[in-house]
């Protein structure tokens, strides 16, 4: 980030928050709601796993004696899930135990003192992947292969989900719910998962307005300061500057105390 940027919001996940930039994902809404305060980068990598997202993280995230020249990383979400729990011999699967591990070096990356990475500035939100439709997951791998496998299982991804809900807890980091969010919002009924996704694994906006939902309840409980309504603008509202002497009230200033 150029040292003149706004402080961030930085997503790290998968497609479904590289997706999130489609109108009325979850990171363009962050985006509309944020706007003028933090700016919302997207490192959502589509395909990749908890393993593929470290060296990702290493080369994205600003080391302790980097971070004093540049913007800070005011909220970091993490994530990941979707792909560790496709079904072996898929390339993507990551076993349970370790993707709680990797998940764990994640939060450990930015907040252990004795990581070069460490931000004491940053505040974390764990996501749970969402419910898996696998009806029609089914469909949609078959329109190019019709004798593909199902390669994803609902109650594996039910798994995973639960291990994020647990590693939050270990590491103290709060975890936005998004597997239980969607699940209460169809009914527990899968196949009504299509209100909520346009394949089966991906959200469409309804998905991402309730993970948008939970994200915001997420910061208000945890972050209070972090809510976009309890920051001022990082330039002064058209209406706060002084038409006869303007240069110093269009100066950059820090929106969080020193």
């Amino acid at each position: 980030m150029a040292t003149n940027a706004q402080d961030a919001i930085v997503l790290l996940g998968d497609s479904i928050t590289q997706d999130g930039w489609s109108p009325n994902g979850f990171a363009q809404r962050l985006a509309n709601a944020y706007v003028r305060k933090l700016d919302v980068i997207n490192r959502g990598m589509s395909g990749y796993n908890t393993d593929w997202i470290i060296p990702v993280f290493e080369q994205c995230f600003a080391k302790q004696h980097e971070q004093q020249h540049l913007p800070k990383v005011r909220l970091l979400t993490i994530w990941l899930g979707a792909n560790d729990a496709a079904l072996p011999p898929s390339g993507q699967h990551v076993p349970l135990a370790r993707y709680g591990t990797n998940l764990a070096k994640l939060v450990h990356l930015v907040a252990s003192p004795d990581s070069p990475y460490y931000a004491p500035h940053t505040r974390l939100l764990l996501l749970t992947p969402p419910p898996i439709n696998t009806h029609q997951w089914r469909v949609t791998i078959r329109e190019d292969d019709p004798t593909r496998e199902l390669d994803r299982k609902f109650e594996v991804t039910a798994q995973y989900a639960e291990h994020v809900r647990a590693v939050g807890r270990e590491v103290g980091v709060p975890v936005v719910d998004v597997w239980t969010r969607i699940w209460d919002a169809a009914g527990h009924v899968e196949e009504q998962l299509s209100e909520y996704s346009y394949d089966g694994l991906h959200l469409n906006d309804r998905g991402y307005a309730l993970v948008y939902e939970e994200i915001i309840k997420a910061v208000s409980e945890n972050y209070p300061e972090l809510h976009y309504e309890k920051l001022q603008p990082v330039f002064k509202l058209w209406d706060h500057i002084n038409p006869q002497n303007p240069g110093p009230d269009l100066q950059k200033r820090s929106i969080f105390p020193a």
